[in-house]
């Protein structure tokens, strides 16, 4: 079994739905092809074939599989454009941004299609309409709400994305045979004791073992001033996604295996989003088991395995943030870098009003970047150099024709090709980016000064000959070497 074998089934041994759409595995014992999060038995490693495309496991001979339905895989696009078109809809529909026939007309003129052939486009992509797709994710959560928080049922149907409270029975009957009544009445039998808060929470769970001192610690060096603010127990921040905007407090639940979020209500439009981002930044969806009886077995790694087995990748709450504390902290240390993007918040995040005094500011948007000259920028300490990339990546990011949020379902590999074609920015940002902001688990940025030094000095190229038996893991891989040791000299994380 060759390397990329090796790493393609590693992949698909884990069901993490990163690599949904990124590979395809075709099994010579049963003639059938499926996607990588497909829940068949695992198939022996010898029985496997892998394939870029669905197209290319056909030629082959092998037919789709008609549970996990090869063509709905993100990427799988028959017409250019056509799958991300329709994740941005989904986004946009998470997001609260699709209230109306004005919201779709939007994104048709964004791509210069009918609202017509949208809509095609997302029947042809997704199988039905976004909202079907939505619609379990909705009674989860829906399930949640009426079990964990005291808010009148009406809340609860427009929070977890009904538009009404009658469509929300329906649903809620039909799908679990029982009024949403009966699991509210478990919740109202302690509301006297819970007081009216301008707050909620509500517990994400996580499969143990967890870092949550060490995904502080990172968070906490890496901080935007007034956007975020990490003390030893908690992490902070304000919010906005479309029009809404509010603030968040996360603290953990370690008897619960748990993170528990605590948000203001203005931010229940978009709560589905809000869970969904916060999830990816505290990487709560990784399978700490499988990715540690991979790594271990390199003696570089095994030590720093053993010794922290509950160690995550930070992902990112907002992909454009990312993208602008990655680019200024090309070739300054992890401290200078929060320096110099605490200037940038202040001069371009908008003010907001907290009860936390440490949080005042919202994160940039990519038009207001967009709009500002180099001069603009660089008035605030950062070099010509960065300012040209800032506003190019808020150029593409604000157009659609780059997204840099992992929810996005674009292929890593294409993302990072063309962020590196970004002037100012190079593969160290463009795999630091998809390490955090697209979520990549096998991003690995082979230049970074630290991760080489901790190798035992090696070139970039020997880093990377190194890195191939890590795959497909490689991001946790370079978390666990940063760990290995401090190095104040090395460019900035």
């Amino acid at each position: 079994m060759d390397q990329e074998h090796r790493r393609l089934y590693n992949a698909l041994t884990a069901r993490d739905s990163r690599f949904d759409g990124v590979f395809f595995v075709a099994v010579t014992s049963t003639g059938i092809y499926c996607r990588p999060i497909c829940r068949v038995k695992t198939p022996k490693a010898a029985n496997c074939r892998f394939f870029d495309t669905p197209q290319e496991a056909e030629q082959a001979g092998f037919r789709p599989c008609l549970r996990c339905r090869p063509e709905l895989a993100p990427g799988n696009a028959p017409v250019d454009d056509a799958q991300r078109i329709a994740q941005l809809i989904v986004q946009r529909l998470e997001e609260g941004q699709l209230d109306d026939e004005a919201g779709l007309e939007a994104i048709a003129d964004q791509f210069e299609l009918s609202s017509r052939q949208i809509r095609r486009i997302v029947q042809n992509e997704l199988g039905v309409a976004p909202i079907q797709l939505l619609l379990t994710r909705r009674l989860l959560l829906a399930k949640q709400l009426l079990t964990e928080t005291t808010w009148p049922m009406t809340d609860v149907a427009f929070a977890s994305g009904f538009s009404s409270l009658r469509r929300f029975n329906d649903a809620f009957s039909r799908r679990y045979r029982m009024p949403p009544t009966r699991l509210r009445r478990k919740a109202m039998d302690a509301a006297a004791t819970i007081p009216e808060r301008e707050t909620s929470t509500l517990q994400l769970s996580y499969r143990p073992p967890y870092d949550w001192t060490g995904v502080l610690a990172f968070l906490a060096a890496r901080a935007l001033a007034g956007v975020e603010h990490v003390t030893d127990r908690s992490y902070s921040r304000t919010v906005q996604l479309g029009k809404t905007k509010g603030w968040i407090r996360v603290t953990h639940a370690k008897k619960q295996h748990g993170l528990v979020l605590e948000f203001t209500q203005s931010l229940t439009p978009v709560l589905p989003a809000l869970l969904s981002r916060t999830r990816a930044l505290f990487d709560l969806d990784a399978r700490p088991d499988v990715i540690a009886k991979r790594l271990r077995r390199d003696a570089r790694l095994a030590p720093a395995i053993r010794a922290n087995p509950g160690l995550r990748v930070p992902g990112a709450f907002n992909g454009f943030e990312l993208g602008i504390r990655a680019i200024l902290g090309q070739q300054v240390t992890v401290k200078g870098a929060t320096t110099i993007a605490g200037r940038f918040v202040e001069a371009f995040g908008e003010p907001i009003a907290t009860p936390l005094p440490e949080l005042n500011r919202l994160t940039p948007l990519p038009p207001r970047i967009a709009r500002a000259s180099v001069d603009d920028i660089a008035r605030h300490g950062i070099v010509a150099a960065r300012a040209r990339s800032l506003i190019a990546m808020a150029k593409v990011q604000g157009s659609g024709a780059l997204s840099l949020d992992g929810g996005a379902h674009q292929n890593p590999d294409e993302t990072i090709n063309r962020l590196a074609q970004l002037p100012g920015i190079g593969p160290w940002t463009a795999h630091y980016i998809a390490m955090r902001a697209l979520r990549w688990p096998d991003a690995f940025p082979k230049e970074d000064i630290a991760v080489r030094k901790n190798l035992g000095g090696v070139t970039a190229r020997e880093a990377e000959a190194l890195s191939q038996p890590w795959r497909p893991w490689r991001s946790y891989a370079v978390m666990h070497i940063w760990n290995m040791a401090q190095h104040p000299h090395a460019a900035a994380r």
